[in-house]
């Protein structure tokens, strides 16, 4: 089996087939349009001038191919080439621990992990957590999920990097950077990668902030319109890496976008979206473009800042933690719901859907500014690791926000010297960065751009 990122098509002319889809998470893009009833369009993204084949709708027609499933277009098909649709035939990837029984002939395509296990651990009957400094010790019962995150999960960086060629013309040239908030998610991701490269590689952070005129007219000229909650956060993170790994160079980048920018690739972006299309989508995916292009100013120990551009061609995001270990408010809400049954359900129902979630937008607004994009959290030794670990030893809900959600990640962290950034609150880039109600109040996430 292939285990990683990818999308394909592939054309076996012997057998007059065409096959093709995505990984099982989602990670790559692949776009599916239909045009009439006889024309097929497959592709990695939305055209730019798409008006030649606008549907009856007004739009494109375009739609993400659903991963989890790997199709094929039987070439020789009788009803080729009025209709392609029934020529099609779909196969559905299945969880390891619920492969059907299938004859020797049969295509079973098989996801390498099976389903969260919902083991009733914790209960509000257990005992409370030992705490010191407000923060879970790390007890006997919880260091061996500690200790087995902290192996897949460095395994999981390791083969993301270890392969990543050094730039001809600038051997000294960082190799790999990290969308940066400061958040437990990506410092962890940070701490575990200087483990693994030489000493003398820089590694990039990227902190994006916005401009927000509703906010600027809020606020006032007091502060500076770059200060966002995220920019914060992220000086902080930087600091701790410097703590932890003082032989390093962590280069911290600060990309201020002011709205100038955002009106100018405003358009540029949207289009890099499609098919998603709400007022969300345009505030996350905006808020990853000028990330990943990299272009800002690198801050020195003393506060000196230098234009800079990002060379690192690889980035690790911290995309994939928040589902599998409860970083959402809903899954506090499940847990006030219905408790730890209520919140396994919740988490599993997650996990199940991270391939029909944004994998595929953020790699088309990654991929378009030259970069590629790759999330240890998401591999599946990691999936399949977190999976089996009891619902009650990834997160306590009876702790408070910034400490319950991921606590084994923030145990972790805790492990790694992190200990500001291991009782950080989740908060969404949108909001983090300010890419949010940039001209109204009065939007939603989910209204229609």
């Amino acid at each position: 089996m292939i285990e990683g990122p990818y999308a394909f098509v592939y054309l076996d002319k012997k057998q007059e087939k065409l096959w093709f889809s995505r990984d099982f998470l989602g990670r790559r893009s692949l776009l599916i349009r239909h045009w009439d009833t006889q024309t097929l369009f497959l592709s990695s993204v939305a055209g730019s001038n798409d008006d030649e084949y606008k549907d009856e709708r007004g739009g494109a027609g375009w739609e993400e191919l659903p991963a989890q499933r790997v199709f094929c277009l039987d070439l020789r098909c009788e009803s080729l080439p009025f209709s392609y649709s029934s020529c099609i035939a779909t196969y559905h990837w299945a969880y390891r621990d619920q492969v059907p029984p299938v004859t020797a002939e049969a295509f079973q395509p098989t996801i390498p992990f099976g389903q969260v296990v919902l083991d009733q651990q914790q209960t509000p009957s257990d005992p409370e957590l030992r705490l010191e400094d407000g923060f879970p010790t790390t007890s006997d019962e919880w260091r061996p999920y500690v200790d087995g995150l902290q192996a897949v999960l460095s395994q999981s960086i390791r083969q993301r990097v270890e392969s990543i060629p050094i730039q001809d013309n600038d051997p000294s040239a960082p190799r790999v950077g990290i969308l940066f908030s400061g958040g437990v998610d990506c410092i962890t991701i940070a701490a575990l990668l200087t483990q693994m490269l030489p000493q003398t590689e820089p590694i990039e952070l990227f902190n994006v902030s916005f401009e927000n005129p509703r906010q600027t007219k809020a606020h006032g000229a007091s502060s500076s319109k770059y200060n966002v909650p995220d920019r914060l956060t992220g000086i902080q993170g930087w600091r701790e890496l410097c703590r932890i790994d003082p032989l390093r160079e962590w280069r911290f980048v600060q990309v201020d976008v002011p709205y100038s920018q955002v009106l100018e690739y405003r358009s540029h972006i949207r289009r890099l979206l499609v098919p998603s299309d709400t007022v969300m989508d345009m505030s996350i995916g905006m808020a990853i473009w000028f990330a990943a292009r990299g272009i800002g100013n690198a801050v020195s120990d003393t506060g000196a800042e230098t234009p800079y551009t990002g060379k690192a061609k690889v980035l690790l995001l911290g995309m994939g933690a928040d589902e599998q270990l409860g970083g959402y408010s809903r899954h506090r809400s499940a847990w006030d719901r219905g408790g730890i049954e209520a919140l396994g359900l919740e988490i599993r129902l997650d996990v199940q859907r991270i391939a029909t979630r944004n994998l595929g937008r953020d790699d088309r607004v990654v991929s378009d500014t030259s970069k590629e994009a790759r999330y240890p959290f998401l591999a599946a030794a990691v999936v399949d690791y977190l999976s089996t670990v009891p619902i009650g030893r990834k997160m306590d809900m009876r702790l408070p926000r910034g400490i319950g959600e991921k606590l084994l990640l923030r145990m972790l962290a805790r492990r790694l010297g992190l200990m500001q950034a291991s009782v950080l609150a989740k908060r969404a880039i949108q909001f983090g960065a300010r890419t949010a109600k940039m001209e109204s109040s009065n939007t939603k996430g989910q209204d229609s751009l």
